[in-house]
């Protein structure tokens, strides 16, 4: 029986992938929305739940190496225009870069790359009229793109002017510049582990790093990863895990982390022994707190206030982990949204909530008990400048400097201060995607 003339054509493979990627990048680049806002969660795209595995994996690929390289990217677009990127039809830009993004750094075939561009932009009412030059752009990107991308001599394009500025400054050119391209590589999955780091890095085809972090270029959903379900392990930063430590002996000690959710931390510190309250302002990412810690078989206190707010119910504790909420651009291995979606007018707001936050922990530390402050930015405001401000102001705290035992002899991440200063260059490895940290600031002070 031949087929109805009404039949509803089938869904040409992997552009359901490329529409997501688009619909996802619009969200970041013109609606301002983040990556994890529109990935996971009750905001996540609806398309998300009918994607076959390795098409949400291709998807993932897509926009992350478009984040990435966005600046490269619009280098290049504009050297193979003649009028620039067409700005009245966002799905003609989007599609131009997803194109270009598969024929430059991907493994996808040049002609698959340009037709499934192509029909992304017939699909589009506004795009349409767009398809001849999307087409005839790609086709010559193909042909050029690596000539034209060899021209580029760094990576310094991928970041906001502002933000290349400002780390300029403060880490010198060099070293900004090891950062920019430890940046424009995919990141490994890093791992903490209960115990037996070497038996997992085996398990997971990873590597044991010298702090005991696990790393794995192993793809796809955590979930399904061998002792995930059993609680054997979690997903961390190796930086992020660094702060925790810090606190030293911590059996049987009452330690408040504030603003502590997702709780790799509170993991941490639960881990060790510590009686754990953890306080997070977002009923949502409590929520996830407690699923994580329940995974793992571990138990906390946990309250859903502003830790600003919190009066710590009458108690004083043994230490406090201020995790601050931060600009976040030491997490963009990770999170290359955030290049975008940051401004430099973030810093000044975020400051006064870490000197808030700070003043909290104070008040509800124990005397001789620890405060140990982080935050995941590269900026020296919400780092080096709020840990001297702090001291400045209260005469009963002392620093106590990082021993380079305590951070795996890793003399590079301690600065002159004696704080913990990680950078996305740091810990350098043959293999780029098996190297790097997320940039982090930790400062351990002492209540006298």
């Amino acid at each position: 029986m031949p087929p109805s003339r009404f039949a509803v054509p089938a869904e040409v493979p992997g552009l359901a992938a490329r529409r997501i990627a688009a619909d996802i990048l619009d969200g970041v680049l013109h609606k301002h929305r983040t990556l994890d806002d529109q990935l996971d969660g009750a905001g996540a795209h609806p398309g998300l739940k009918s994607l076959a595995d390795r098409d949400r994996a291709l998807m993932r690929r897509l926009v992350s190496t478009i984040l990435r390289r966005l600046g490269t990217l619009g280098h290049l677009l504009s050297r193979l225009l003649d009028r620039g990127i067409p700005t009245d039809a966002p799905r003609a830009q989007s599609a131009l870069l997803i194109g270009a993004a598969q024929i430059l750094w991907m493994d996808v075939p040049d002609h698959a790359a340009v037709d499934l561009s192509v029909r992304l932009v017939q699909s589009d009412r506004r795009a349409a009229k767009y398809a001849g030059l999307v087409n005839a752009v790609l086709r010559r990107c193909a042909r050029e793109g690596q000539g034209l991308l060899e021209e580029v001599k760094t990576q310094s394009l991928d970041l906001p002017q502002w933000m290349l500025t400002r780390w300029s400054a403060q880490y010198g050119e060099s070293t900004t510049r090891e950062m920019a391209l430890a940046l424009g590589h995919e990141p490994s999955l890093d791992l903490s582990v209960r115990s037996d780091a070497p038996q997992w890095a085996s398990r997971l085809h990873g590597e044991m790093l010298p702090t005991g972090t696990v790393r794995t270029l192993l793809q796809g959903s955590v979930t399904v990863l061998p002792g995930f379900a059993e609680g054997q392990w979690w997903v961390q930063d190796a930086a992020a895990a660094l702060p925790a430590r810090l606190f030293g002996d911590l059996k049987d000690k009452a330690i408040a982390d504030l603003c502590a959710a997702p709780g790799g931390k509170t993991a941490q510190l639960a881990l060790a022994g510590a009686r754990v309250t953890a306080v997070d302002r977002s009923p949502a990412r409590m929520a996830r707190l407690r699923d994580n810690l329940a995974r793992l078989g571990m138990e906390t206190e946990n309250i859903v206030i502003d830790s600003v707010e919190w009066t710590g119910n009458g108690q004083s504790f043994d230490g406090i982990l201020v995790d601050a909420p931060c600009t976040s651009t030491g997490t963009m291995r990770r999170h290359p949204d955030v290049a975008w979606l940051r401004q430099e007018a973030d810093i000044a707001p975020l400051c006064v909530l870490q000197k808030r936050l700070l003043q909290k922990a104070v008040g509800l530390l124990k005397p001789g008990g620890t405060l140990v402050y982080c935050t995941c930015s590269l900026e020296p405001e919400e780092g080096e400048h709020a840990i001297a401000a702090l001291l400045a102001d209260e005469s009963g705290l002392r620093r106590v400097p990082v021993r380079k035992d305590e951070v795996a002899g890793l003399e590079e991440i301690i600065t002159a201060d004696g704080d913990l200063r990680t950078l996305p260059c740091h810990l350098p490895h043959a293999d780029p995607r098996l190297g790097g940290l997320d940039g982090f600031y930790a400062a351990r002070l002492v209540k006298s």
